[in-house]
């Protein structure tokens, strides 16, 4: 009862923690207020797919250009997202309601033209426009108990298919009409308006008018406010064929809200499954519970009466009829073999893991909203250069203890091993997007800003942290070490290395897979993800059950007298990385439509990018736990 009375109240605080932070954000942008007719243009984003997720610009499509096509500055997080933001031929004036304004008329599609636009409507792509750094979305009404919830999709379909005939072929139709609604919120003191929503409806209509066509003013018989005439979803629709004649127009309409400006992302980052995530941090904290309650076992009972019991003996002959982790003092500080390799490993882990808890710490303090597209990306690379002094003044501190001599090339691998793995995965993957035309293909310019960061900042950081962690003194060993190895006596089948490695990820990754399950969505199916105050306090949980589990393994290890506890310590909570591409591959099979091998390639490669970061930072976690762990339980021992 009192264990669930406790239970109740942490759970009560991250209630009073979660609601609050999962809600609050700064908006990154200041508020622009536009006066009554004020011209707004609107700018185009790229196109975008869930099948294939190969982004493409706007106009490689042969969609209404400008007669100079301008590029908005874009971020670094921004290109490699392969976002292009471009002008466009629409333009408002605020709070003028327009009815079928014309954008332009193609006379005749050629054969390309009518190819490309059947392409993209075969894989189901999206066009993205933005009004005042808000995306378009379509108004989707969703249920939550019996409730009707308004809810956002963003961008538009290019188009659908239909068959004309009941059974017969089917056939492709383009969007080629749109109603714009623009939520603004007005100052009653000032009369200015702030826009709060940018929605869209998509409609395909086959437009006629009296020939010849006057491209100053033009008339048409479907849509004609004069007689009252607007476009439906009754119309005949706009057939996508080789010379087909296509007309572009659009509707404005402006709608008062009392949407605040602050509030204006709401919409788009509503939560409609919280249960979910309540349900995975209690899940979660379950496990931290068990875990918990097995190393105050192990501290406090075991571990206590163990030291206890060893230090009032009086004789060496009765030390060595002693069994278990107290026999193997004289082994267990001996330095693994590869430990450089293991310094490397750490030392990245630590760049991996500052890099992450700052970008929370900044996410959960709203820095990081979806108003300021790219921002998170961005974020990421510049700390994880910026972190590479963490992972140079570890990896240092290791190597020294670990006797090590030629630090500059253990150096240089800390630099260069993980970011070389990145970036040729990265390279390999940008030369086959780069191949499909897409606008994802990351630029030259931006992989030499890339570059600039990896050689520029993060490499010197890099030496600099190295340089002051082997500089100070080396960590002094609490017991000394023999100079013949002990034997190591035959261990059962349950301790085997690979077996309680692989037992060993299982924990930590079961406290995260279903706020996994978000992340994936939000990556790989243009979700918004803006849950981070749910992701702060997953991510503490999964540091401490990495901790947790590493040092019980560890434990149970040294009883049996094995003591290479280094690398299985970094292994055991670093396996996890394995359940999460295992997963990822699940979700691939089960979750996504992607059928194009190179987006194949893509998705795979990107998740093993993930995964071999998330094997880095569960196995740095969990090595200095068991680190600390030992060097704690072995300096209480007395010995002469």
């Amino acid at each position: 009862m009192v264990a669930m009375g406790a239970f109740a109240r942490i759970t009560a605080c991250l209630c009073l923690f979660v609601a609050p932070v999962a809600s609050f954000y700064l908006p990154g942008v200041a508020p622009q207020d536009y006066a009554r007719d004020d011209i707004v243009n609107l700018k185009v984003n790229k196109l975008s797919s869930t099948k294939t997720q190969l982004p493409y610009e706007y106009y490689s499509l042969p969609y209404c250009r400008p007669k100079t096509i301008i590029n908005s500055a874009e971020n670094l997080g921004e290109v490699l997202r392969g976002d292009r933001i471009e002008n466009s031929l629409y333009q408002l004036e605020v709070r003028l309601d327009e009815q079928c304004k014309v954008v332009c008329k193609i006379d005749g599609l050629s054969a390309s033209q009518a190819k490309d636009f059947k392409g993209k409507i075969d894989d189901d792509y999206r066009v993205n426009m933005i009004l005042d750094n808000l995306p378009v979305a379509m108004v989707k009404i969703r249920e939550e108990n019996d409730q009707p919830i308004k809810t956002y999709e963003r961008g538009y379909p290019v188009g659908f298919k239909a068959a004309i005939e009941e059974g017969g072929e089917m056939k492709h139709f383009l969007h080629n009409h749109l109603r714009f609604t623009i939520l603004y919120h007005k100052d009653v003191e000032t009369d200015l308006a702030r826009i709060v929503g940018f929605e869209v409806e998509p409609f395909s209509v086959k437009h006629e008018y009296e020939p010849p066509w006057d491209p100053v003013k033009p008339s048409l018989e479907t849509c004609s406010p004069g007689r009252m005439q607007y476009v439906t979803h009754g119309l005949a629709p706009q057939m996508v064929e080789t010379s087909e004649e296509i007309i572009f127009t659009y509707d404005v309409v402006f709608k008062l809200s009392q949407i605040r400006w602050a509030s204006r992302w709401d919409t788009y980052l509503l939560m409609m499954d919280d249960q979910i995530h309540w349900f995975s941090i209690i899940n979660s904290l379950m496990i931290v519970l068990f875990l918990s309650g097995m190393v105050a076992m192990i501290m406090l009972r075991t571990l206590h009466r163990d030291i206890s019991k060893y230090n009032q003996l009086e004789s060496a002959d009765e030390a060595q009829e002693e069994s278990g982790w107290k026999l193997v003092h004289g082994d267990v500080f001996r330095a693994p073999s590869m430990y450089a390799t293991l310094t490397v490993y750490v030392g990245t882990g630590c760049q991996i893991c500052g890099m992450t808890i700052v970008t929370l710490c900044f996410a959960v303090l709203g820095f990081l909203s979806p108003a300021n597209r790219g921002g998170l990306m961005t974020a990421m690379l510049l700390l994880f250069a910026l972190m590479g002094v963490a992972a140079g003044y570890f990896s240092a501190r290791l190597f020294k203890m670990m006797q090590g001599t030629d630090w500059k090339t253990n150096t240089l691998n800390v630099a260069f091993l993980f970011p070389t793995v990145v970036f040729a995965i990265f390279f390999g993957l940008n030369m086959l997007i780069w191949g499909q035309r897409s606008s994802g293909a990351v630029p030259f310019g931006t992989l030499f800003a890339l570059f600039f960061l990896w050689f520029g900042i993060s490499v010197p950081l890099v030496f600099i942290g190295s340089y002051f962690g082997y500089k100070k003194p080396a960590i002094e060993d609490p017991v000394r070490t023999n100079k013949i190895p002990r034997q190591i006596p035959e261990q059962a089948w349950y301790m085997h290395p690979i077996f309680s490695i692989f037992i060993g990820g299982i924990l930590p990754f079961g406290a995260v897979f279903i706020e996994l399950f978000f992340i994936l969505t939000s990556i790989w199916l243009h979700q918004f993800y803006y849950i981070f105050g749910f992701l702060f306090i997953v991510f503490v949980i999964l540091i401490v059950t990495c901790a947790e589990i590493t040092i019980v393994l560890c434990y149970f290890q040294l009883c049996s007298e094995d003591y290479h506890w280094w690398w299985r310590a970094f292994l055991t909570s670093g396996s996890s990385a394995i359940y999460l591409f295992a997963y990822s591959s699940f979700y691939f099979f089960t979750k996504l439509d992607i059928t194009m091998t190179v987006s194949a390639f893509m998705y795979f490669g990107y998740m093993f990018i993930i995964s071999l970061g998330f094997f880095l930072l569960t196995g740095t976690i969990g090595f200095y736990a068991c680190f600390l762990f030992v060097r704690t339980i072995y300096a209480a021992l007395k010995i002469d």
